[in-house]
């Protein structure tokens, strides 16, 4: 089902509104993201934060005095499903399409637009990836209308591993357990890659299917019987939850490593098992100081829930977008694609955790990273507990960056 959101006209006047339609027509984002079914709760986060920032950008006047229109999708949580809805998008008139759950989908999508860039000259799309973190997305897959606005494997493997040797919380036995597919397969090497640097040997590895299963309790049952101290995954959604469910039932002693620990519902399915486990992500208000706490009010009064997740890097992302739109003039009274999508190269933003910007070699955004730990002492609760995310180190951009792929061969217009 298609829906429109004709978001905030900010408070123009209706003359004004009038003479700025008949300048510009109006820039159509395109949500293609899943909605419906077991990865439902990501979609729906992603949503939040791209609602929350073109929300602000209308409310400050919009794209040459237009209020942009942003126009969802449901994928439905597959790759079938995201390709016919990015059909319809484009049927529809949408420009700038944005996706985050899950880096199959967004392995189609950008293949798709690729696709049609080169069949459709003139009339061309940008996809804005908020969340699939798959290598090969910046690498053998790079191309010139697709820009990553979160981290990777090796990014997100870098800052955590190091973070939890300087806690004297690693260990040097690790698990790694991931799913079965680009993300987790590259979250697997990742971990394997920073052994060395890390101290730990990998005691075992496993990679299972992706969102299907429904009791974790054999795989936490291997991870006790393999000595591990640490358990490191890139899991998210169902996965992760189920899995954290598992592990608190079964009084597993080993800690965990993760990316996505902060999604809503993970720490109160661990209980107090969550404490010592630890998390790499793209926020934390208590180590943002006052402009996270001003940025956590606004997002609270607007959404009615303080950004967490995936929220805050899909509001960085869509701020750096809409900055772009900003330093975009309309052609013939229209978005040209092509200069948006070289405007977006050159984006730099200040966020709460430091600057963030693009870089143009491969369109991965170098963005600051916090590593935190679930302890009682945190600032923010989280889910309702007495528990939330301290943060335990702050990584600048440089810090976290890892050069880009070889195997990216950027291939500009003209």
């Amino acid at each position: 089902m298609t829906v429109v959101r004709h978001l905030a006209r900010a408070a123009l006047p209706a003359a004004l509104l009038f003479a700025a339609a008949a300048q510009a027509a109006p820039v159509k984002i395109g949500m293609v993201e899943t909605l419906s079914g077991p990865q439902a709760s990501s979609g729906q986060a992603y949503r939040a934060g791209v609602r929350y920032a073109i929300d602000r950008f209308n409310a400050a006047g919009g794209w040459n005095g237009e209020p942009v229109q942003l126009v969802e999708y449901d994928n439905q949580g597959g790759p079938t499903g995201a390709s016919e809805k990015l059909k319809a998008a484009i049927a529809d008139g949408v420009q700038i399409v944005v996706q985050g759950s899950s880096s199959a989908i967004g392995g189609q999508i950008t293949e798709d637009v690729r696709k049609h860039n080169l069949r459709n000259p003139g009339k061309e799309i940008v996809y804005i990836n908020v969340g699939a973190e798959a290598l090969e997305l910046t690498g053998e897959k790079c191309n010139f209308y697709h820009f990553r606005f979160a981290g990777n494997a090796q990014i997100r493997a870098k800052a955590l591993v190091q973070a939890m040797k300087e806690s004297k919380a690693l260990g040097t036995k690790v698990y790694a357990i991931n799913q079965n597919y680009s993300w987790g397969q590259d979250m697997e090497q990742a971990i394997v890659d920073n052994a060395g640097p890390g101290g730990y040997q990998v005691v075992e590895k496993t990679l299972h299917d992706v969102n299907k299963i429904q009791d974790f309790a054999p795989y936490v049952s291997k991870i006790s019987a393999s000595g591990a101290d640490t358990v490191m995954t890139g899991n998210w959604s169902n996965d992760l939850l189920l899995m954290m469910k598992a592990a608190k039932a079964s009084g597993l002693k080993a800690r965990f490593g993760t990316v996505y620990l902060d999604q809503p519902g993970n720490v109160s399915n661990a209980g107090e098992l969550a404490i010592g486990n630890y998390v790499a992500h793209a926020f934390n208000a208590e180590a943002a100081g006052a402009d996270g706490e001003r940025f956590v009010a606004d997002y609270t009064a607007k959404i009615g829930h303080a950004p967490v997740f995936v929220e805050p890097q899909t509001v960085f992302g869509l701020e750096m977008v809409t900055d772009a739109l900003k330093r975009t003039r309309p052609v013939n009274g229209a978005l040209d694609v092509n200069a948006f999508a070289k405007a977006l190269e050159t984006g730099k933003l200040k966020t709460p955790m430091g600057e963030m910007s693009m870089r143009a070699a491969d369109h991965q955004v170098q963005m600051p990273l916090v590593v935190s730990v679930v302890s009682k002492d945190a600032k923010y609760k989280a889910d309702g507990t007495d528990m939330g995310f301290k943060p335990v180190k702050m990584f600048s951009a440089d810090a976290v960056s890892v050069p880009a792929q070889a195997s990216c061969k950027m291939q500009r217009p003209g």
